[in-house]
């Protein structure tokens, strides 16, 4: 087991993240889904410390977080959709700024990711495309050899054939031993990948378990599983 949440709580005003727990585990992908607002973006949050908690624990490697966050933060990748810091300086002055923060910085692997990418070091997160923003936020979380990626809406904005090409790179990390965790609210992405899934509702865990274990007890026969969280999030999971 590479990273334990265990009962998670957050309170908001008009939303509550309610006893959250789930595991990962190394070399394998979960992808991460639930309709909008159901509390995927908080349980990230509060994964990587940058939100207040009112219950619960997060570990990595065996570890709390609390206590070690800087030794642990060194060996995770992050990345939201898109990028929204230093939008006018070029993308070279960005990852000077970035590796700096990690011994593990991997120019070779960087290299790699910039190409196959096309991204341009030249260029500005300003003159970007949103799918391109997307790919350089990546570009960052890669390049310091993590072992945990937590991606929160990774292929948003992303044409297929991008959003491909982001996918075939998660099953090479899998192949590595990285732990890939993503969320995403394109089914069709987690059919692709997915090792695991943790499905949340409204706050509450739904189902975290094996994908195929998912799609057993819960899919109806001839159901996509699109079509099954469609049939979940209108009452039947909670029937």
């Amino acid at each position: 087991m590479i990273a334990e949440v265990r009962n998670l709580v957050k309170r908001y005003p008009s939303f509550e993240l309610s006893e959250v727990s789930f595991c990962l585990d190394s070399g394998r992908i979960t992808g991460f889904i639930g309709r909008n607002g159901a509390g995927k973006t908080t349980t990230i949050k509060a994964m990587l410390n940058l939100i207040h908690l009112d219950g619960g624990t997060v570990s990595f490697f065996g570890k709390p977080l609390a206590g070690n966050e800087a030794e642990i933060k060194k060996l995770i990748g992050y990345s939201t959709g898109t990028v929204s810091w230093y939008p006018r300086k070029k993308i070279r002055d960005i990852v000077d700024i970035v590796k700096r923060f990690y011994e593990t910085w991997d120019e070779e692997i960087y290299r790699r990711y910039l190409d196959l990418f096309g991204l341009d070091e030249t260029k500005t997160p300003l003159e970007l495309s949103e799918g391109m923003k997307v790919k350089l936020n990546l570009l960052l979380a890669l390049s310091h050899r993590c072992k945990v990626l937590i991606l929160d809406e990774p292929t948003s904005g992303l044409d297929p054939f991008s959003r491909n090409e982001i996918l075939e790179i998660f099953s090479k990390l899998k192949k590595e031993g990285v732990s890939v965790f993503f969320s995403t609210h394109i089914i069709s992405d987690i059919e692709k990948c997915a090792d695991d899934i943790v499905y949340i509702s409204k706050g509450k865990i739904g189902a975290a378990m094996p994908l195929e274990d998912f799609v057993h007890q819960y899919s109806r026969e001839g159901e996509s599983l699109e079509d099954t969280m469609l049939r979940l999030e209108g009452g039947a999971f909670h029937a």
